[in-house]
């Protein structure tokens, strides 16, 4: 009986952050179009459209501790009511100054939920079945993620419906976990780790996630947009994304298996290179759709995996009680570079339209390869890989899932 209750308490979890994933994934596309649609100024858009992920970094990086002060059913019910009361907010305005603040809250918000489910998933999953636990989790919320994408053609751009739509998402998810049985998982306490020192023994880690997040933060903030811009048919808009967001979840795989066997950094430039390649492809093939939806969803596989590799490189590198800290620091690295990139990139669409923001994360790329191929000829590899690939999500924090490796680690 007991098995089966830890069951059902995972099988809610991962129905209700599939629902916060289906509304995310729609949410991001429909308000990078809004926005297109407001006619903001370049830099307005930018910071419109930086300000999810500034605050979903901040509920990354600081989600742990609200968990650890008033628990995981009562941090969910309150990260979920604050996507939704900011959500409804913004029907009310446009004004660019109210959407900033409310868009960082519901990263906020984002953030905080996906920290809250990670670390409960870990917490009632048996080592044996966290990997195949944390596997379907993962699948999950590909699979709303890119159902998301799909909802961009049926649902009309104008007007308060798609933000009903979030609403009605996230307070399914609040409902499902609200009224669960679940016992509160012990809080695992995160050891402090100064970012000098991760940045001095795994900078490719660090370069990964902070380029990975400017590239992931610039092409779904910013590519949408354009294309809405650009007079482009809003189902078409939507199987892009789509094509991209299926891209990431077929590459992780395989992907994960070639890091798991060679050099990790060599692993990173090898996937800095082929995006490059892929960036300047989008720009230069024929573009039907025959032709740009499997390099979008390419563009979307190399773009999706750096980070995971990049997370796994950094722990080879640091002692496995670090493991937590070490993900939260690679979380604010990515943050960082997600808030930068729509920021530039929107800018750079006033003077080069989307062929500078291609050719921008084509720069990123560029120079994470430069910053791998450096360390691979003045430092040798680890001698053993510690910790094997985990498959990561776009916009989910790992913090969480990481906090099972000191355990398993000294087993």
């Amino acid at each position: 009986m007991a098995a089966k209750s830890v069951k059902a308490q995972i099988g809610t979890l991962i129905v209700a952050t599939s629902a916060v994933q289906l509304a995310i994934g729609f949410f991001g596309t429909f308000f990078a179009l809004r926005v297109a649609l407001a006619d903001f100024s370049a830099f307005r858009s930018g910071l419109v459209l930086a300000s999810y992920f500034a605050g979903f970094t901040v509920g990354a990086y600081f989600g742990k501790n609200i968990i650890e002060r008033f628990g995981h059913i009562r941090v969910y019910a309150a990260f979920a009511g604050i996507v939704i009361a900011a959500t409804a907010v913004m029907t009310l305005t446009v004004e660019p100054p109210w959407w900033i603040v409310l868009r960082a809250i519901i990263g906020f918000g984002c953030a905080g939920l996906f920290v809250t489910t990670e670390s409960w998933l870990n917490a009632k999953a048996s080592a044996e079945e966290r990997g195949s636990v944390f596997s379907i989790y993962m699948v999950g919320c590909f699979t709303a993620l890119a159902l998301g994408q799909l909802l961009i053609g049926w649902a009309p751009i104008e007007g308060a419906a798609p933000f009903n739509l979030v609403i009605v998402l996230f307070a399914i998810a609040l409902v499902l976990v609200s009224t669960t049985r679940a016992e509160a998982p012990q809080i695992i306490a995160t050891k402090f780790l100064p970012f000098g020192l991760l940045s001095r023994e795994a900078p490719v880690a660090v370069a990964g996630a902070l380029l990975s997040g400017f590239i992931t933060g610039a092409f779904y903030a910013l590519v949408p947009a354009w294309m809405q811009d650009e007079n482009i048919d809003p189902r078409t808009i939507g199987l892009f994304m789509l094509s991209a967001v299926l891209g990431g979840l077929a590459f992780q795989v395989p992907v994960g298996r070639l890091s798991d066997r060679f050099d990790r950094r060599a692993v990173i430039a090898v996937l800095g290179g082929c995006l490059i390649v892929a960036a300047i492809a989008i720009l230069r093939l024929p573009q039907t759709l025959t032709v740009i939806l499997p390099a979008a969803a390419v563009f979307g596989g190399l773009m999706s995996t750096i980070y995971p590799v990049s997370v796994a490189h950094a722990h080879d590198r640091m002692p496995a009680d670090s493991v937590i800290a070490v993900s939260g620091r690679l979380i604010l690295a990515s943050g960082s570079g997600s808030v930068l990139g729509p920021l530039i990139g929107a800018n750079l669409i006033g003077w080069y339209s989307i062929d500078g923001v291609f050719y921008m994360m084509a720069g990123a790329a560029f120079l994470l390869c430069i910053v791998a191929a450096g360390r691979i000829a003045i430092v040798s590899p680890p001698e053993r890989q510690d910790r094997t690939f985990d498959i990561l999500a776009p916009q989910a924090a790992p913090l969480a899932h990481d906090a099972a490796a000191p355990a398993e680690t000294q087993n």
